[in-house]
């Protein structure tokens, strides 16, 4: 192999170059102890801006609602007081009858037939008093002269006394009778609106308390009453913790389609127990129905108002937080953080809570951005906007410039 011998004198100039690249590494090595690469620490997030409520207290309804079903201030069964075969039905079902106003026909042949016989039998019965009354008048003439005995007259006056009766009896059982026919023709006892029938034409109808003589019945729509029933803790809500005629101030109806019936009702019924079955209390109101809205048998909500309750607030529902520790809301506190409250709600009234303890006036309630709260975390707060109005063409006004906005 070669080799390559390099003069004493070459090896001078490789020194500047080594000095140089051992300052480079001092340098880097310096300024990596002093800390320029060490990452700064992040910065604070800006407060959440949130939407605030001032609580102000205000008074509001004691009310309370629960389900409740409608039924005609009478409910008429008609029934039919003698069998027969039904002929012929005289009304239209559904439609409205009056008193008196006939609405079926049963088969009358075998009633004129007793009748006929009824009077008949009184005919007879009438002759035979006839007859016992001249037998007595004759008799006693007798008496007189002593041409018979007192107890021959006697036997005369009771027999004559014993047809009376009979005819007596012979004119009940034929006024039986002409009731008995007059039955056949079944008319409406009460004037209201009438059911669909329960017979129809060529059955046979008997009497009795069963289906049977069921006829149809008739419900009176006006007035209309409403039952329903409330329980211990329906009840616990409402002042001195029970319903009583001095407490309802009123009582309201929601229909099935969520509107009000314009007429209010007054209770008319309050039961004197609870039932131990359900632990409920049965009432009963009655509201006016001169249109005919309500329908028995209907299903709506009764609210029971019960008077006013001052000093609450009122919170949007959303703003109202419900846990395992119970109800509570947060606030905005004076340096502007987020501080939770446990408070006492109540029912609703409308979209809104009324709380009954828990607050004081002037409490500024956080009611959105709830997701993102954090306690004793700064906030932004600033009050409800209204929601954007119509210009006046009657278009929505657009946002206004960020200069605008500024300024």
């Amino acid at each position: 192999m070669f080799r390559t011998r390099i003069p004493p004198g070459r090896c001078f100039g490789l020194r500047p170059l080594f000095y140089g690249f051992a300052l480079v590494v001092a340098l880097v090595s310096g300024c990596s102890k002093s800390g320029v690469d060490t990452p700064k620490p992040p910065a604070a997030p800006p407060p959440l801006p949130v939407t605030v409520m001032t609580m102000q207290p205000t008074r509001v309804p004691i009310t309370v609602e629960v389900m409740a079903q409608t039924e005609g201030a009478k409910e008429t069964e008609v029934r039919a007081q003698v069998g027969g075969i039904l002929v012929k039905q005289l009304y239209h079902e559904g439609a409205p009858v009056k008193a008196g106003q006939p609405l079926f026909q049963i088969d009358r042949k075998p009633y004129d037939i007793a009748l006929a016989q009824a009077r008949a039998n009184l005919a007879e019965a009438k002759a035979k008093v006839d007859q016992a009354a001249r037998e007595e008048a004759r008799l006693q003439g007798l008496l007189a002269r002593q041409y018979i005995s007192r107890k021959s007259y006697d036997d005369a006056v009771s027999a004559s006394a014993m047809a009376q009766a009979v005819q007596q009896s012979a004119e009940a059982a034929a006024h039986k009778a002409e009731l008995n026919r007059s039955y056949t023709t079944v008319v409406a006892p009460v004037a209201g609106i009438s059911s669909r029938a329960a017979k129809s034409e060529g059955n046979l109808v008997a009497t009795g308390a069963g289906n049977e003589s069921l006829l149809t019945s008739i419900h009176q729509s006006n007035p209309m009453r409403v039952r329903f029933s409330l329980s211990e803790s329906d009840m616990a809500r409402l002042p001195g913790g029970r319903l009583t005629q001095q407490t309802v101030t009123g009582i309201e109806l929601k229909l099935p389609g969520g509107s009000l019936y314009p007429l209010q009702g007054q209770l008319n019924f309050l039961a004197s127990s609870i039932d131990p079955t359900l632990g409920t209390q049965q009432f009963r109101a009655e509201f006016e129905n001169p249109d005919g809205a309500l329908l028995p048998g209907q299903f709506v909500r009764a609210r029971i108002l019960a008077g006013e309750r001052e000093g609450v607030f009122l919170v949007p529902q959303a703003a109202v937080a419900q846990t395992e520790q119970g109800t509570l809301v947060f606030l905005a506190d004076a340096e502007n953080k987020v501080a939770p409250r446990p408070v006492q709600a109540g029912a609703w009234q409308g979209k809104d809570w009324v709380i009954l303890g828990g607050l004081k006036a002037g409490d500024r309630v956080i009611v959105d951005n709830l997701i993102k709260l954090r306690p004793g975390a700064p906030v932004a707060p600033h009050p409800p906007q209204p929601p954007p109005g119509p210009a006046p063409d009657g278009k929505t006004a657009p946002d206004a410039p960020a200069a605008e906005r500024k300024g």
